[in-house]
């Protein structure tokens, strides 16, 4: 890998021109996944068939740009021997986050990430790999690496180890530290509009406008909504979301609770493969791992679990906005643009017993379920919380059996 520059797509002005540069070589089918953002797309297609990939990157842009599913298209690259196949066992462990050299961190606190975390990071990078000739780190919110992290995490960038490749995904460069951004090469992503993502997902898995439409208000990026889009469990959950919504004006207290619980354990019916794929990979590597390896190994896997836990608990707090969302527009008068076409029925029936400012708070008790999971309230706790606080702000005062 070539040693790191602080450039956008090889030129020094973030101003460069829109048009996506003509790929030298052709674009393995992980990158092909990302049409949504074709510069970005050829940019790693030529630089992997050239080899001339940077130990560091800094993918930047706004929630929902595809930073992320570009960061595991270039992972898979990375890992895979046959260049980013899609279908070989390595890509397959690598979207499953179940592979033993591509690790996923995300902040360790709701103010960043923890000096403990980064340590643990360098420890780890100095190891050999496990099954890959390249170790890929990605880092989610790079933007919350701060202070002694920082710090820390620099020193590794500027003498970095062999054969180890870093993807810090962030949001703006705007608060990071200066001497980091440099040690990396910069790749922007542009928003995608609602409209073109739609179009995206359409013509990805052949679904209807409104699915279309839906799925991204659930997923929030085109790649993430077509795999909602084809996956019953996650479907469900947001059926379960809907339903849960559409009775709370006839619930009590203790039907609240029991819906809350049921959406949990709907979120946690994906994990059970997410389980088992870590658990057949910890055994095939254990014959040949230190104990200490093993422990770091068993660690990450209980963090993914986590993360992807919480990630179907974000999901389902975006259905329930959606809908309210849905709702306020109702009670506005705003005529069309609704999202959940499907549920037009649930939310005239919402909006029939509300005003606009109970709208508004309901969706206000959404967002403040989103910062109890970023402060690591359990979740049934937090959907206990939210669900009572959008049924009292739909001016449906909790009754008793």
């Amino acid at each position: 890998m070539s040693s790191p520059r602080s450039t956008i797509f090889g030129v020094s002005e973030v101003t460069a021109a829109p048009t996506s540069p003509v790929p030298s070589a052709p674009v393995p089918p992980v990158l092909a996944a990302l049409a949504d953002q074709p510069r970005v797309r050829d940019f790693l297609a030529t630089a992997v068939a050239e080899g001339r990939l940077s130990h560091a990157y800094l993918f930047v842009g706004a929630p929902g740009s595809g930073k992320h599913e570009a960061a595991e298209a270039l992972a898979r690259c990375v890992v895979c021997p046959h260049g980013g196949d899609a279908t070989c066992d390595e890509c397959r462990r690598v979207a499953h986050r179940t592979h033993p050299d591509v690790r996923w961190l995300a902040p360790g606190s709701a103010s960043g990430y923890l000096v403990a975390q980064v340590r643990e990071l360098i420890e780890d990078a100095g190891l050999a790999p496990v099954r890959a000739r390249t170790k890929v780190y990605v880092l989610e919110r790079a933007e919350l690496l701060r202070g002694n992290a920082a710090n820390a995490l620099l020193k590794t960038l500027e003498e970095p180890p062999e054969a180890v490749m870093f993807i810090l995904c962030a949001r703006t460069t705007a608060a990071m530290l200066p001497t980091i951004v440099s040690r990396c090469q910069q790749v922007p992503f542009r928003s995608v509009s609602p409209a073109a993502g739609a179009e995206t997902v359409m013509r990805a898995c052949a679904c209807t406008p409104a699915e279309a439409r839906m799925a991204l208000a659930v997923a929030g990026t085109p790649a993430r909504a077509v795999d909602f889009l084809k996956s019953p469990s996650r479907r469900e959950v947001r059926r379960l979301v809907v339903g849960a919504l559409d009775s709370l004006a006839r619930d009590d207290s203790w039907d609240v609770l029991l819906a809350a619980r049921d959406l949990v354990a709907a979120v946690a019916v994906p994990l059970a493969d997410v389980r088992q794929a870590q658990e057949d990979a910890l055994r095939e590597s254990q014959d040949f791992l230190t104990a200490a390896a093993l422990k770091q190994v068993e660690d990450a896997n209980k963090r993914e679990l986590t993360a992807r836990e919480r990630s179907g608990m974000m999901e389902a707090l975006s259905a329930a906005e959606s809908l309210l969302r849905d709702v306020l527009a109702r009670c506005e008068g705003i005529p069309g643009g609704a999202v959940n076409d499907d549920a037009a029925a649930v939310v005239d029936r919402i909006a029939a017993g509300c005003d606009t400012a109970g709208a508004l708070r309901a969706i206000e008790a959404v967002g403040r379920a989103a910062d109890d999971l970023a402060h690591n309230v359990s979740p049934q706790l937090t959907l206990e919380v939210m669900l009572l606080r959008i049924k009292e702000a739909l001016a449906c005062p909790p009754s008793f059996r």
